[in-house]
């Protein structure tokens, strides 16, 4: 068996601790009650975040459509306030980040992701980052997987994937990959687990 060179990350729920993201509460609050029916269209039928997670349309394409008139701000704004990241991530990447391959594997609207990892002075981390909006496919859709293989030259069994949710890992688990849960919401699972990057690093020192 090949050892584990690389360790695939999620970034909601795992890097950042809010697992869904709180946009679209932090929009409802933003707008006033009588934006609210619209809204909810725009999300559930016209499905507007998905679409922007796919790269079917910019942050700012996304952001105008809701009816921010200033959508560069909003995002900003959001990012940097109304997430969090995990006070574990830093100490932890610095520790196995060149003994292991970082690699981003996260579902997201491509100007966020690359906000996010700027603001936080992550990019340093990473080897390769493989963003939904970017390859136009999102977990846990097969082929974002086999594009992040082919994107690391890597075979499934030499890597670990850390993702916060059951679908994600279970769909990985078949390309070889060794599943972890980050498991912030409490979800059922019969793998392996963790609630913290102390109990990751715990995980790689044993294998």
């Amino acid at each position: 068996m090949k050892p584990k060179t690389t360790l695939l990350l999620d970034m909601y729920g795992v890097i950042l601790k809010e697992s869904k993201g709180n946009f679209i509460p932090y929009t409802f609050t933003y707008f006033q009650q009588e934006e609210h029916d619209r809204l909810t269209r725009q999300f559930r039928e016209e499905k507007l975040f998905t679409k922007a997670g796919n790269g079917e349309i910019t942050s700012d394409e996304f952001l105008t459509l809701l009816g921010y008139e200033d959508p560069a701000y909003h995002m900003k704004n959001y990012l940097e306030n109304y997430l969090t990241l995990d006070e574990g991530f830093i100490s932890f990447a610095e520790k196995y980040y060149q003994e292991f391959d970082f690699v981003l594997l996260s579902n997201d609207v491509a100007a966020w992701s690359e906000y996010i990892t700027e603001f936080y002075g992550l990019n340093k981390y990473f080897k390769a980052k493989i963003v939904s909006a970017d390859v136009k496919c999102r977990k846990p859709e097969k082929r974002i997987y086999e594009l992040a293989l082919a994107e690391i030259s890597r075979s499934g069994q030499e890597c670990y994937f850390v993702d916060n949710s059951v679908k994600n890992l279970d769909v990985a688990e078949g390309f070889g990959i060794s599943p972890i849960l980050f498991n912030r919401d409490n979800e059922e699972y019969t793998g392996v687990i963790v609630n913290s990057f102390e109990e990751l690093a715990k995980i790689l020192e044993a294998n």
